[in-house]
């Protein structure tokens, strides 16, 4: 890569750490301006455009960018189980660390799956997909289950845990922890719900 592209990306970087570091909960993506993004981003707003085409294309970037991180860092939480350990635990302890560390990665999913952005809310709900079906893959080959039921195990279990993750989102630790904990329980139920269904179907096909 050459100099001239290495700063291209350089400052696309700072653009979209920029907004990133913007957000709160009570600042979403929508509430933000080219002007105060160039401004932190310490870019003329005129440069903005040689990067995006508009506010809506950072956005977009920064929800793709969100649910890659988020998901990168999920599968090592699993890479850790599998070395020992719980994969509910341990996965909810690093989905923890997630919001704890990066909580506007989470923030930007949160704040645009019911926005008023129809390109927006696809976006999230593309994030949210790639979620359950690498949940559901990483099932299938860790288990018994069958397609079906590997697949309805994984949306039940990213819906509580976004749901527990937006809870959590602006929560002290020792609140965060009580989340944390009522989740861990939460995913321990679907999960033996789960199971007794493939093993009720098993001995009924076993019968017949």
């Amino acid at each position: 890569m050459g100099i001239r592209a290495q700063q291209k990306e350089k400052t696309r970087r700072a653009l979209v750490d920029a907004a990133f570091s913007q957000l709160s909960a009570e600042r979403s993506f929508s509430s933000l301006s080219l002007r105060e993004v160039a401004r932190e981003a310490q870019i003329a707003p005129t440069s903005f455009y040689r990067h995006f085409k508009d506010m809506n294309e950072l956005g977009l970037t920064m929800v793709d960018e969100g649910g890659l991180t988020l998901r990168q860092l999920m599968r090592k939480g699993r890479q850790r189980a599998e070395e020992g350990g719980s994969v509910i635990q341990i996965s909810v302890d690093t989905f923890m660390e997630v919001l704890e560390s990066n909580p506007n990665v989470f923030r930007i999913l949160l704040h645009e799956r019911s926005g008023t952005s129809a390109p927006f809310r696809a976006a999230v709900a593309r994030e949210i997909e790639h979620f359950i079906s690498e949940l559901a893959h990483y099932t299938e080959q860790t288990t018994k289950l069958s397609a079906n039921l590997a697949r309805t195990q994984a949306e039940a279990l990213v819906t509580l845990v976004f749901n527990a993750g937006a809870e959590a989102l602006d929560m002290n630790k020792a609140e965060r922890k009580r989340v944390a904990d009522g989740l861990v329980l939460k995913l321990r139920v679907v999960i033996k719900g789960v199971q007794a269904v493939h093993h009720k179907s098993e001995h009924t096909h076993k019968k017949v």
